[in-house]
Formats: structure tokens, C-alpha cells, sequence
């Protein structure tokens, strides 16, 4: 059934009910206005819900076709669609020329308005996804979008500005966690191959015996159950970047095909005679030093050496302390806005603690601590120490705020609440984001309910 909001701006308002009835039992919200300065009225309220607005054209205030420049303006991805009860060719012909989508005569549309309105939504919902596309296209990862400031993030971003521009193979090393990814996703981005594909693989996360299928694909009848073709993600990347991440999950027999692509550009896939040729810039990255793995036996001296022409040691959140209250910050409001709830900042003692620690996990453990931190806090409040986890007050030589569990911190954060809203329960349950049976289950639990 069709979803979405259109306006309608029309003075006679029996028709402007009477359509606003049809097409909201099509499922449609429907917004009614008598005239062009209440229908902007109503058009700035709602920019980002109207798919499709429906105006008369002799207003009292205006003519429909004059408006469509304004309405454009108001509404950029909302298609209009023009009534009128006297129409003319010139009008409709003027209307389209300014950007309406249809032009229907009163009194002879009823068949064709349904059927005009979803074509028109369709449209806008279309032109929707087209501008989301391209804010996040726009949006895409640069050296310029890395939060921080300190030395050491400065020093390897200053190296990958520097090779961004070439075809030389990167490789970064780095522990897992400290956005090795994000490295490579900026090269890609400051390079003449931005406008082709950044194909990222994650070696780690294939079966072996899977992951030379994946990269290099293969031809049908390769082996059971290869019933067609298939296209590896080394030809997906063609005229682009190959990101590898954990490259020292890589089997031998598959090192040496990688040198091979290294080497010339070419790659035989499983089960073809002839080589692939392919144009590919490549990024690895590593938490190994690869070149003790090569003395052990465990990755090939040749292939390192291919690899490492140009290396960047992304460096661990601890040695960039200095950048700690900005990521957090950062990471507060981007999950207070997915939660919808307001967190101003940071208690000076959390803010203490989240820089005294030694964070082994790096920028994914901040992002996952403050996940965890932004839906325990309370809106409207700084976040206070007692939403980290025990682990933060150990290390700073105090006792866990709440008690030694989750449980405890839980329960201590409801019974605070319930004080402070004396007692209002679906109160309490909305500023949780829970149920009210689901609240009434945790205050029996935690002996509250008393």
C-alpha cells in the first residue's frame, strides 16, 4: 500500500476534503491548506515528508503555475501536480515547462488522480534516494574528516597525503582497532581513482579455502558446485583500490598469486587457462610485523617486500591520548542522536578517567565504551563516571560507582530516576526507552517496586 505525505493546496475545501479522503484510503498522510501562504506555511513544517504536492491553480493568493519555481525551491525533491477546473493547452503546456509533473481538469481526473499521484511519489522517492546517495558520496572518508590533533596522528597522515596521489602500493600496520581502514579509505579517496571502486576485504574473516575464490574468482566447473562463472573481487576492484585487511591471514599458495598481480597486473582465476588483466592499486594493512612472520616462515620475504614500499605505522589510541576528549565527543553525540536523547558532554571525573585509560582495543573499544555509556546516561545531563565500565574506576584506584556489576549500575540508575520523578512510571519507562511492562519486570527484580 503506498506510504508518504502529500499536500494539497486548494480554496474549495469539499474537493480539497474530498481528495484528501480518497488518497488517504490509498494510505497516504494527507496536509490540507486553502491557500498558497498557508501551504508554504505547512511545506516548511514538513520539507522531508512531502513527496507530492497537489495545487489548484487559480488560488486566492496566487497562480498555480507561478508558484512552481517556488514550490521547487521549498521542496527540491517533491514532484507538483497542477488542478484546475478551466484548463488550456497554454497552462498545461506552461506547466510542464516550469517543472510540474501533471496537469489534471477538474472534474474529469478522478480516474487518473490515484493512479498520477503514485507515479509522481514514486518519482520523489527516487529523487530522495538519489540526494542520500550523494550526501554520503559527498560524505565519503578524507584525511580532512580523521578526528585529531595530536603528533602522532599529524606525522601518518602527513605519509599517506604524500603517496595518496601515486599507484605505489601502502601497506599500514597498526593494532586492531586503530582505523587502519579509515587509512585506507582516505588514500582511495585522495587519488585518481576515487571516481572507481574502494573493494575492502577483511582476510581474516574468509574460510581459507574460500578466500582464493573470493578474490580471484573463478570459472564454471572449477571444482563442485562452481556452476557458473564468477567475478572476484579483484576484477570489482578494477581501475580502483583493493583495501586487504589482516594480509598476513593469507596462505602461501595465495602470496605467490598475489605477487603475480604485483608483478604484472594479471591473475589466473581457478579453473582458466588464460590469464585476467586488471588495472589495481593495492592497500594492505596488518597487526603483525610481517617481516618476523617472513623469517619464521609464515609470509613471504618477496611479497613483504613488494608490499612494503611504502609503509604507515597508524598509531594506537594510546599514543594519542591528546585526541581522547575529542573522539569522545565525537562518539557522545553520534549515538545520543541515534537515541534521540540530549547529552551535553562530560563530567570533568569521566572525562579524567577515559584519558587514563590504556585502551588495548583502541578507537573501536572508545566507540563500543560510549555506545554502552550514551544509553545508560540520563538526557539532559552531563555523563557522569558512574556509566563507565568497572574496569575504568579499577585502573583509577576506585571502587566501581553503583557496585561491581551492570545489574547493580542499572538498578541504581532506575531507583535514582524514580526519586527524581517521584514515583511517575511511564514516566521513568519513556526516559529508559523502554516498555512499562518491561520496567515494572526490572523494579520487581531489583526490589524496587515497593
Amino acid at each position: 500500500m503506498p506510504t508518504g505525505t502529500l499536500l494539497i493546496i486548494d480554496d474549495e475545501a469539499r474537493l480539497r476534503q474530498l481528495l484528501a479522503r480518497v488518497l488517504e484510503l490509498e494510505g497516504y498522510a494527507v496536509l490540507q491548506a486553502p491557500d498558497a501562504a498557508r501551504g508554504f506555511e505547512l511545506l516548511r513544517d514538513h520539507t522531508a515528508e512531502v513527496l507530492v504536492i497537489l495545487s489548484d491553480v487559480k488560488l486566492p493568493d496566487a497562480h498555480g503555475v507561478d508558484l512552481l519555481p517556488r514550490f521547487r525551491a521549498a521542496a527540491p525533491d517533491a514532484e507538483v501536480v497542477l488542478l484546475t477546473a478551466f484548463g488550456t493547452i497554454a497552462d498545461g503546456v506552461r506547466a510542464m515547462k516550469q517543472g510540474a509533473f501533471d496537469y489534471l481538469t477538474k472534474g474529469d481526473f478522478e480516474q487518473q488522480l490515484v493512479v498520477v499521484v503514485e507515479r509522481a511519489a514514486d518519482k520523489a522517492r527516487l529523487r530522495q534516494r538519489l540526494a542520500a546517495l550523494e550526501r554520503r558520496v559527498a560524505q565519503r572518508a578524507d584525511f580532512d574528516a580523521m578526528i585529531g590533533t595530536s603528533p602522532a596522528l599529524r606525522r601518518a597522515q602527513d605519509l599517506a597525503r604524500q603517496v595518496a596521489p601515486t599507484d605505489s602500493t601502502v601497506l599500514l600496520e597498526g593494532p586492531t582497532g586503530a582505523g587502519k581502514e579509515l587509512f585506507a579509505q582516505a588514500l582511495h579517496e585522495a587519488s585518481g581513482r576515487r571516481q572507481k571502486a574502494f573493494v575492502a576485504v577483511n582476510c581474516s574473516a574468509f574460510p581459507r579455502d574460500l578466500l582464493e575464490s573470493e578474490l580471484f574468482g573463478y570459472k564454471r566447473g572449477a571444482f563442485t558446485g562452481a556452476l557458473g562463472d564468477k567475478k572476484g573481487l579483484l576484477e570489482e576492484a578494477n581501475g580502483g583500490t583493493l583495501f586487504l585487511d589482516e594480509i598476513g591471514e593469507l596462505e602461501l599458495n595465495v602470496q605467490a598469486k598475489f605477487l603475480r598481480v604485483l608483478e604484472l597486473q594479471q591473475f589466473t582465476k581457478l579453473g582458466d587457462t588464460k590469464p585476467t588483466q586488471v588495472n589495481v592499486r593495492l592497500v594492505a594493512a596488518t597487526n603483525r610485523n610481517l617481516k618476523q612472520e617472513a623469517a619464521e616462515g609464515n609470509f613471504r620475504l618477496d611479497l613483504y617486500y613488494r608490499l612494503s614500499v611504502f609503509t604507515i605505522a597508524v598509531p594506537p589510541l594510546s599514543a594519542r591520548t591528546a585526541d581522547v576528549p575529542l573522539l569522545a565527543a565525537y562518539f557522545l553525540q553520534h549515538f545520543a542522536a541515534r537515541l534521540a536523547k540530549r547529552l551535553p558532554g562530560f563530567e570533568p571525573d569521566a572525562l579524567r578517567l577515559l584519558q587514563a585509560y590504556a585502551w588495548p582495543g583502541n578507537v573501536r573499544e572508545l566507540k563500543n565504551v560510549l555506545e554502552r555509556a550514551a544509553i545508560l546516561a540520563p538526557a539532559g545531563q552531563l555523563l557522569a563516571a558512574d556509566y563507565l565500565p568497572d574496569e575504568f574506576h579499577a585502573r583509577a584506584g576506585a571502587p566501581p560507582a553503583g557496585g561491581d556489576s551492570l545489574r547493580a549500575l542499572e538498578a541504581q540508575h532506575i531507583s535514582r530516576l524514580m526519586r527524581e520523578r517521584a514515583g511517575d512510571k511511564p514516566d521513568v519507562a519513556k526516559r529508559l526507552g523502554i516498555g512499562l511492562t518491561t520496567l515494572y519486570r526490572k523494579l520487581q527484580e531489583y526490589g524496587l517496586d515497593q
